[in-house]
């Protein structure tokens, strides 16, 4: 959701109930109005539950989604942490090529692609902004 929709995160998820034990946990990590994307995965590798639904909690408790560990969202003072700069190499171009459909890589993806090539996520995300491949969906459901 853009900036213009904060304060109003859980409009999205109109038929979810909050889940008392994964909201406590989502407070007290919480900083600042928000929760960064490490934590958020943290919590849903503590509870047993998909990334996912962490996100929506968090939609629901109406706070943000900061530090996006691809790099995309949730930095300061900029709001990405990409390098469009990057010199993307032929083995990561290949993967990211055999990997994307419509122009457009999951969060998943990404994270597979980093791990497979032993990179790092946001070299991964700094090479599909380079060759215009969107990453969609995210993980936590922020886009």
């Amino acid at each position: 959701m853009a900036h213009t929709d904060r304060g109003h995160y859980a409009n999205k998820h109109r038929e979810e109930m909050i889940d008392e034990a994964i909201s406590k946990k989502i407070h007290s990590l919480a900083k600042n109005g928000s929760v960064p994307c490490a934590t958020a995965h943290r919590i849903a590798k503590d509870f047993g539950v998909l990334p996912l639904e962490i996100g929506v909690q968090i939609d629901l408790l109406e706070y943000r989604i900061s530090q996006c560990q691809n790099g995309l969202f949730g930095y300061t003072p900029k709001t990405k942490k990409i390098n469009p700069d990057i010199e993307v190499s032929k083995e990561l171009k290949d993967a990211l090529d055999e990997a994307n459909t419509d122009n457009r890589i999951s969060c998943a993806g990404c994270w597979k692609i980093a791990a497979t090539l032993k990179i790092k996520k946001v070299a991964v995300a700094s090479a599909c902004e380079k060759m215009d491949i969107k990453i969609k969906p995210c993980q936590l459901g922020a886009f």
